[in-house]
């Protein structure tokens, strides 16, 4: 088997352990789907004992950089689940500190206000064809008497991608893991959704004109809705989403 390690002599073995596999994934020399070598072989590579290994495969797969697998054809292999971690130890944090509706809202209007004005200037047709398509799914499942709350929650991930901005792409990650725990805590309702496919169509409309300032305006109304809706439940979204 090539050898594509270092042996480590430092007092925290493992760190540097996983700090050398870690950097092999960033560099791209390890690549999602890969299999590590057994835990005996990156013991042998390393020079170090399996517990050291066992203790940095754990940093990495907590970091979302692997995962490993039990049984027989297991092992350890490199994954891309950096921003579901990182999302889920944020949504842990909040709820630990108690934010608030009104904290999550304020910075999740900044962040999507600003991911609407790059969008405006970095949208594509295919960006367009996507959002559309968004659009016409969830239109499909309220047909259907289903709910389409994923899929509208998709939506802003697709705004956040045409922005061409990928920190913005990952605060958008962040903020639709809370707004799906958020949701999740309300009952779902139809009423919602319709408004937010509504609301979604005339941001589009916007974002296809260029339309800065009508955009903003109304994906402040759109969010500051769902704001009071995750408040005081569906009367008051409707009151403040004029439905």
């Amino acid at each position: 088997m090539k050898r594509i390690f270092v042996p480590v002599r430092s007092k925290r073995t493992f760190e540097e352990v996983s700090s050398q596999i870690k950097k092999l994934i960033l560099k791209g020399v390890l690549q999602p789907g890969d299999k590590l070598p057994p835990e005996g072989a990156l013991s042998e590579q390393f020079h170090v004992g399996r517990q050291t290994i066992r203790e940095a495969l754990r940093i990495l797969e907590l970091s979302g950089f692997i995962s490993v697998q039990k049984g027989f054809g297991g092992g350890s292999i490199v994954r891309n689940n950096i921003l579901k971690k990182t999302s889920g130890l944020l949504l842990d944090a909040l709820q630990m500190e108690k934010i608030g509706v009104k904290e999550f809202t304020a910075a999740r209007s900044l962040v999507e206000k600003g991911i609407l004005e790059k969008a405006m200037e970095n949208v594509t047709r295919k960006d367009v064809r996507d959002l559309q398509r968004n659009l016409e799914r969830s239109k499909e499942l309220i047909a259907r008497g289903e709910l389409a709350t994923d899929v509208n929650i998709e939506f802003h991930s697709l705004l956040a991608r045409a922005s061409r901005n990928r920190i913005f792409v990952l605060f958008e990650g962040t903020i639709n893991a809370i707004h799906l725990d958020l949701r999740r805590q309300r009952t779902r309702n139809f009423v919602v959704d319709q408004a937010a496919v509504r609301a979604h169509e005339q941001i589009l409309d916007a974002l296809m004109k260029r339309d800065r300032a009508r955009g903003i305006r109304l994906l402040a109304k759109h969010i500051s809705a769902v704001s009071k809706y995750y408040k005081g439940g569906e009367a008051n979204f409707l009151a403040r989403s004029g439905c």
